[in-house]
């Protein structure tokens, strides 16, 4: 590895652009976050599955949105600090292991959300008699778990359990001999942009497993509609049509999530796996330039969440919409 192709310099949008936007990410998500949580934990009084599936949601949201302070900070002064320093090895393992763990936790989420949504919708259908016996048990057996709490619970549990178990071995692995293995002076270098062979495995498996879970809600998706054109073929279905509506709009919201943020992530990864075998100083900073950008993009979902919520959920929507009036009557009362 020539001494050109090692050294990268980065540009006005990693010194500047990244690290205002984590800070203001990190305020915004931080408080619209906290703010959802509150209000799912103790003014939302009979939880459904949902409910508890956007709790856990949440909960990773906060995890990479309390961290993005420490990225902004390796963007706007990683490249000043040594690379042995403890402060750049912190901030590496902290960013990189809470950006991962929120990502993958929140992608399973979200398709839990996906099935529970359309699970919604195959309730009722299961049970009628016209339904063949392949339907009512998946539907009817299967489809139905995800929508009872108690099941919800233990799987956000299992999906906790799994992640760290999967993801905390490899960031350790990247963030002691990976990334101590290079001979760079910087905190800001290719080893440490890049990774090793085992985070670039495990760095492609991660971007399959976004494919998959886009795959999960576009199936969703897709069933959801040919099984709504179905009912309308055969019966008049007006007194469920807020319900189908709703089904719809919440698969189309999380679809689009994954489109914008997930998808130029997942799509971006492998090719900047392949060209930056190149030895081409320039060129690499260039790709990680947009790795990095892509990256940004994906956490910015954290941030976001709460006006997806309002989308989502019309429960949460309705008492936060009771907390915004509650607080200001006094000011109107006092007004008045």
């Amino acid at each position: 590895m020539s001494n050109n192709s090692t050294c990268i310099q980065p540009s006005v949008i990693s010194t500047t652009a990244l690290p205002i936007t984590y800070t203001f990410l990190c305020i915004v998500g931080l408080f619209g976050n906290s703010l959802s949580q509150w209000v799912f934990l103790t003014r939302i009084g009979k939880k459904t599955s949902t409910h508890i599936y956007l709790t856990h949601l949440v909960t990773a949201n906060l995890l990479v949105c309390s961290t993005m302070p420490f990225i902004g900070i390796y963007f706007l002064k990683g490249f000043q600090w040594e690379y042995q320093s403890v402060k750049c090895t912190v901030v590496n393992f902290l960013g990189t292991l809470s950006m991962h763990v929120s990502m993958f936790v929140s992608l399973l989420i979200l398709c839990w959300i996906a099935i529970s949504r359309y699970a919604t919708l195959m309730k009722k259908e299961s049970a009628q008699e016209t339904t063949s016996c392949y339907e009512k048990i998946f539907y009817g057996h299967l489809l139905r778990k995800f929508r009872q709490p108690a099941f919800a619970k233990k799987l956000c549990i299992y999906i906790w359990g799994v992640v760290l178990g999967v993801i905390v071995p490899i960031i350790v692995y990247y963030s002691v001999i990976e990334v101590t293995e290079g001979r760079a002076s910087r905190c800001y270098n290719r080893q440490t942009e890049l990774g090793a062979t085992i985070s670039q495995i495990a760095g492609l498996v991660g971007t399959t497993f976004i494919g998959f879970a886009f795959l999960v809600v576009l199936t969703s998706y897709s069933s959801f509609v040919s099984h709504l054109r179905k009912i309308r073929a055969c019966t008049s279905i007006r007194e469920r049509d807020l319900t189908y509506a709703s089904v719809k709009r919440h698969l189309l919201v999380i679809q689009i999530l994954l489109i914008v943020c997930f998808l130029p992530y997942s799509i971006f990864k492998p090719i900047f796996y392949v060209l930056n075998q190149r030895e081409d100083s320039q060129q690499l900073n260039y790709l990680i330039e947009i790795k990095n950008i892509l990256t940004c993009l994906a956490s910015a979902r954290s941030s976001t969440d709460p006006i997806i919520f309002l989308l989502l959920d019309k429960t949460f929507k309705k008492t936060l919409y009771n907390l915004i009036i509650q607080s200001s009557s006094p000011h109107t009362q006092t007004h008045s």
